[in-house]
């Protein structure tokens, strides 16, 4: 099993039990079963402190470190080359640059980038992705 690389959306989809947290959880769940963490950049667990902080205060930036610490999650930091694919894809398609981290990662490690973010739609044809689906009955 490819390690499964998480983009912010998907880590804070499971922080928050948004929809298709239960997704993220299984992954969790495989990862530990597998002794495989889940790999995140440095630059999107960046992504997903600013967003804690912004909206709940600095408390929540340590909670959701804590609750990190605890998942079998790998916070993979930014080298150069990492650094210059994401550029890469900046450059040529029309994504985030955090969101850029997580499709260059998932490319080196050679795993899916799981998100719900519909910005990933353009490196689909570069990287897998497992996309998040919405729980629960739909409306029409």
């Amino acid at each position: 099993m490819k390690a499964h690389v998480l983009d912010a959306h998907a880590l804070i989809a499971y922080l928050e039990r948004e929809p298709g947290f239960e997704t993220v959880a299984e992954l969790f769940t495989q990862a530990a079963d597998h002794d495989t963490p889940l790999l995140m950049t440095s630059v999107n667990m960046g992504e997903v402190l600013y967003m804690a902080r912004r909206e709940c205060g600095p408390e929540q930036v340590e909670v959701v470190e804590r609750t990190v610490a605890e998942l079998p999650v790998e916070v993979v930091h930014v080298d150069m080359p990492l650094a210059r694919r994401a550029a890469e894809l900046k450059a040529t398609r029309r994504m985030s640059y955090a969101d850029c981290f997580a499709a260059a990662l998932a490319d080196r490690s050679g795993g899916p980038v799981v998100t719900g973010d519909p910005e990933f739609k353009s490196v689909e044809k570069d990287v897998k992705v497992v996309w998040l689906k919405p729980s629960g009955p739909q409306r029409a």
